[in-house]
């Protein structure tokens, strides 16, 4: 059986826990255009247990040179050991013939490999996707791992929620990072006061890439790393003041200057939708997301735009985004029911009714709401054929 659909009304990680929740077993392809990318992950039991991507295949013997863990005299071994004698071996399973490596760093490579695949695929919100049910028999021994889905989102979540902290200083992976200037009376750099720095030796290697002409990106693959981890560590020595990030061809805004513009942007996008200019609504409301894309509040203003729009789809996805980013913010759970309600999914609807009350007591805003919503939910109830039970 297949399931296909485009992610804008199937975010990819209700994609993912779909797949987990009924214990799948295929190839889930997911394709985007407006990245020239496509990934492909293969599935067992609901468990992820091998992944590749267009833009970065990681050939496993590359990836174990760029990490360190083997050397140039290594691979050219045993790629000799394939072309001129002959052996059908997989690379990795000669490397670990050869001593070269042990068969748990393998299995750590290929996990990582699969790892940083679903978490680029996680973090797409446009596309289209496919999944094709069936036994997986075409993948060779040794290239596979199983990953449990609901370990990897809860480490995407992690992400996200650790990329919305970096954000002000790494909007995207063309940041350059440059070395900030030697104090001059005590030759550290960023005016450190006294002795040397105290790295450890994974922020020591990113240091060393440090030239003012890698990015962010570039570092992460030549360091065999991912862009994730990398990003973070240059975040902490930006912070440290070892290091000084710029966003090339932009003059770095400080934190005052952000907020300005995204609360000018915020304001303008709420006045249009009040006017009911939704178009301009909406192109305002995704400027400031462009500025903050990790900020909740900005996709439940998306979603609420939506819903004006007479758009339902487009509005739960960016309601459910907003609740993954923020799942204390009370008005996602009441708008998202009305935007359920709207393409006839009233139990669904009546879910995040309920969950919105037991969150809008804490909120003196939201308890003006009660009323309506407690309606609009009778409502919902008697279209889903469940008991409209509610409190006085």
């Amino acid at each position: 059986m297949a399931i296909e659909g485009p992610l804008r009304e199937l975010g990819i990680h209700d994609v993912f826990q779909l797949l987990d929740l009924s214990r799948k077993t295929g190839v889930l392809r997911v394709n985007s255009e407006l990245r020239h990318n496509a990934g492909t992950l293969y599935f067992e039991a609901g468990a992820i247990i091998f992944a590749e991507i267009r833009s970065n295949p990681h050939p496993l013997g590359a990836a174990l040179l760029r990490a360190g863990k083997i050397t140039e005299a290594d691979l050219d071994r045993a790629r000799d050991m394939q072309e001129r004698l002959g052996d059908k071996r997989r690379l990795g399973d000669i490397l670990v013939s050869l001593g070269a490596i042990t068969a748990r760093e393998r299995q750590r490579q290929v996990r990582f490999q699969i790892e940083e695949v679903v978490f680029e695929v996680m973090s797409w919100r446009e596309g289209y996707f496919s999944f094709t049910d069936g036994a997986v028999t075409d993948l060779p021994s040794g290239t596979t791992v199983r990953i449990p889905t609901e370990a990897l989102l809860m480490e995407g979540a992690r992400r996200i929620d650790e990329w919305s902290r970096m954000e002000s200083r790494i909007p995207h992976l063309g940041v350059v990072p440059t070395l900030a200037p030697l104090d001059k009376n005590s030759g550290a750099a960023g005016g450190g006061g006294g002795g040397g720095l105290d790295l450890l030796p994974a922020e020591w290697e990113t240091l060393a890439m440090v030239d003012g002409r890698r990015d962010v990106r570039t570092i992460a693959r030549e360091l065999g790393r991912s862009d994730f981890e990398v990003a973070k560590t240059l975040f902490g020595l930006d912070s440290a003041g070892v290091i000084i990030l710029t966003d090339s061809g932009t003059v770095q805004r400080d934190g005052a200057t952000l907020h300005g513009d995204l609360a000018e942007l915020v304001a303008r996008a709420e006045d249009a939708l009040d006017r009911r200019d939704l178009e301009l609504a909406r192109a305002t409301a995704q400027q400031a997301a462009a500025l903050r894309p990790h900020d909740g509040v900005l996709h439940l203003l998306l979603g609420r735009i939506s819903i004006a729009a007479g758009r339902p789809v487009e509005a739960a996805e960016q309601l459910r985004r907003a609740q993954r980013l923020d799942p204390l913010l009370v008005a996602a759970y009441r708008v998202l029911g009305y935007a359920l309600v709207a393409t006839g999914r009233f139990a669904e609807a009546v879910e995040q009714w309920d969950q919105w009350e037991r969150l809008a007591a804490h909120s003196e805003s939201e308890t003006a709401q009660l009323n309506q919503v407690r309606r609009a939910k009778a409502a919902a109830q008697t279209l889903a054929g469940t008991p409209a039970a509610l409190n006085a």
